[in-house]
C-alpha cells in the first residue's frame, strides 16, 4: 500500500512471522490513516483471503488475531479451524509472544459489516463502536486471561490489518537458472581468479559497497573473502547496532587463500546510510569516493565532508583509484517497511551514481529470513515466491531493473562454508566484475607497452 507505512519493527515482524508459521505480510488497513470505523475496514479488507489484525495500546502491548478465511460482511459466524488470538508484546513493550487457540472453530470469527475485526463474537473485537478501542471477553470460543492479552488496557493507539500470504510456497521451476554443484563453484572461482581488466592502468576493479545500517555491507566482503580463504573469516568489522558499525572508509582486496595473491577485485566499505540528515554516510561524501579522492582508513565525519584541503585528500586520482561499479546492499526483510526518509536517501544516491555513469547491482541480503525454508536449502532461492516478490518490490522502490538485483546470503552465524551459499556469493561477485568491465569499456584501449 504505497505511502502507508507499517508500525511494526523488523524484530516484531520476525516474531509475528514465527507465530504465523513463516508468512509474508502486506498492509491493507491502518486505522490512523484510514479511520477507526468498520465500514472502511471492510472496504479495505473484505475478500482478501487470510488476514491478521494487530492492535497497539498505550501500555506497550501488541496483540490481535489471525483468520484464514476472507471477510465478506456476511453478518454470520465463519468456521475457521486455523484462527487464533495472540500477544506479540506484553508489559512495557517487551517481546513476549503468546498464542491463544480457538475452542470452537464454528464461532472463531464473527463477520459483520457493522463490526471491525471480531474474533469469537466478542472474545476480541477491535474498532468497537467505530472508536479507537477494543472489547475482550473470555468466552466459549476463546478462553484466556484478558490481562495477559493486553494488560487490561482497551484503548488503542493504532490498529492495522495485513493480508497474510504463504511464503513457503514455491514456483515449479526456478525463474533464474543456477547450477548448484561443486564443479560450478570451482568454475566461477577460477573465472574470478583469472579475470584481468583490459586496461593496463587498472590492475584491480573497485566496487563501492553502499547500504543502510545493518543490511550486511561488511558481511558481504567477509563472506566473499571467506569463500577464497577456504574458511569463514571476519576481516571487516561487522555486526548490528542502531548506528553504523563501520566508521572508516576501507578498501579491502580479496585474497586467494591466506597467503595468496590479491584477486582483481577490491571491495570498498563505507559507513551505513541512515535516514536522518547529519547521521551515517552523507551523499556528498559518495561523490568524493567515486572520484577517488578518499584515502583508505579515512575517518568519516557526517558533520563535515572531505574537501581538497583535508589531510589525506587525493587531489589527482587515477582511474585505478576511482570506483568502477556500485553494489547497493539491501536487507530483503525490510524492503516493504523502509522509512520514507531512508528510501528517498537511497534514491538520491542512485541518482548521484547514475550521474557518474557507474553501473550498479543490488544485493538483496538475508534471503533465509525472507523465506525460512532457505535456511535448509538455499538452492530454492529462485523458486521462492517470497524472495521473487521482495526483489520486485526492491526494483520498484529503487527504480532499478530486476536484472540488476541478485539475492545473497552472507555468512553470519555459520562456522563452516557451504557450497550453495558460496555459489550465490560468487555469482554476485562475478556479476559485479562484469558490470565494472562494461564501465571500463567507456575508456580508450591502452596498447601494452613494449619491453625495452
Amino acid at each position: 500500500m504505497a505511502g502507508v507505512k507499517s508500525r511494526l519493527t523488523q524484530d516484531e515482524v520476525k516474531q509475528l512471522q514465527h507465530l504465523l508459521g513463516g508468512r509474508q505480510l502486506s498492509l491493507l488497513y491502518k486505522a490512523s490513516v484510514h479511520g477507526y470505523n468498520a465500514s472502511t475496514f471492510h472496504a479495505k479488507c473484505d475478500a482478501q483471503g487470510p488476514t491478521v489484525a494487530i492492535a497497539y495500546n498505550g501500555s506497550g502491548y501488541i496483540f490481535g488475531g489471525l483468520t484464514h478465511q476472507s471477510y465478506v460482511s456476511s453478518g454470520e459466524y465463519i468456521h475457521d479451524e486455523k484462527a487464533f488470538l495472540f500477544r506479540l508484546k506484553g508489559k512495557e513493550g517487551v517481546l513476549s509472544p503468546l498464542k491463544i487457540p480457538f475452542k470452537t472453530a464454528s464461532g472463531a470469527i464473527y463477520d459483520c459489516s457493522d463490526n471491525g475485526p471480531n474474533f469469537g463474537g466478542g472474545a476480541l473485537h477491535l474498532l468497537n463502536q467505530n472508536a479507537a478501542a477494543a472489547v475482550t471477553s473470555s468466552n466459549d470460543n476463546y478462553t484466556f486471561s484478558v490481562a495477559d492479552l493486553h494488560g487490561n488496557d482497551l484503548g488503542l493507539t493504532e490498529c492495522e490489518v495485513y493480508r497474510v500470504e504463504d511464503i513457503s510456497s514455491f514456483l515449479e521451476s526456478p525463474w533464474r537458472k543456477i547450477t548448484w554443484t561443486t564443479e560450478e563453484r570451482g568454475k566461477i572461482m577460477e573465472e574470478i581468479r583469472s579475470y584481468k581488466p583490459y586496461l593496463n592502468s587498472v590492475p584491480q576493479i573497485r566496487i563501492l559497497v553502499l547500504g543502510p545500517v545493518g543490511a550486511g555491507k561488511s558481511s558481504f566482503f567477509n563472506s566473499v573473502n571467506s569463500v577464497f580463504r577456504g574458511y569463514v573469516s571476519n576481516q571487516a568489522i561487522a555486526g548490528s547496532d542502531n548506528a553504523s558499525i563501520t566508521t572508516q572508509y576501507r578498501t579491502y582486496p580479496v585474497k586467494d587463500g591466506r597467503d595468496g595473491k590479491p584477486l582483481p577485485i577490491i571491495l570498498c566499505d563505507t559507513m551505513g546510510i541512515e535516514e536522518n540528515s547529519g547521521a551515517g554516510l552523507e551523499i556528498d561524501e559518495v561523490s568524493n569516493i567515486i572520484k577517488g579522492h578518499v584515502p583508505d582508513r579515512y575517518q568519516f565525519n557526517p558533520a563535515a565532508t572531505l574537501h581538497p584541503d583535508s589531510p589525506g585528500y587525493i587531489k589527482t586520482p587515477f582511474l585505478k583509484d576511482q570506483i568502477h561499479c556500485v553494489a547497493f546492499v539491501i536487507d530483503g526483510c525490510k524492503t516493504e517497511i523502509l522509512p520514507e526518509k531512508l528510501e528517498e536517501k537511497l534514491k538520491q544516491l542512485r541518482r548521484k551514481v547514475n550521474h557518474f555513469g557507474i553501473p550498479q547491482l543490488v544485493l538483496l541480503t538475508k534471503v533465509d529470513e525472507i523465506c525460512p525454508t532457505l535456511e535448509e536449502n538455499v538452492q530454492c532461492v529462485y523458486k521462492s515466491k517470497a524472495v521473487e516478490k521482495q526483489m520486485r518490490v526492491t526494483a520498484e522502490k529503487l527504480g532499478i531493473p530486476l536484472a540488476q538485483i541478485v539475492p545473497v546470503k552472507n555468512y553470519c552465524s555459520e562456522l563452516d562454508l557451504s557450497c550453495d551459499v558460496d555459489i550465490l556469493l560468487l555469482s554476485a561477485a562475478r556479476q559485479l566484475i562484469r558490470l565494472a568491465e562494461s564501465y571500463l569499456d567507456n575508456f580508450p584501449f591502452e596498447k601494452p607497452k613494449k619491453e625495452p
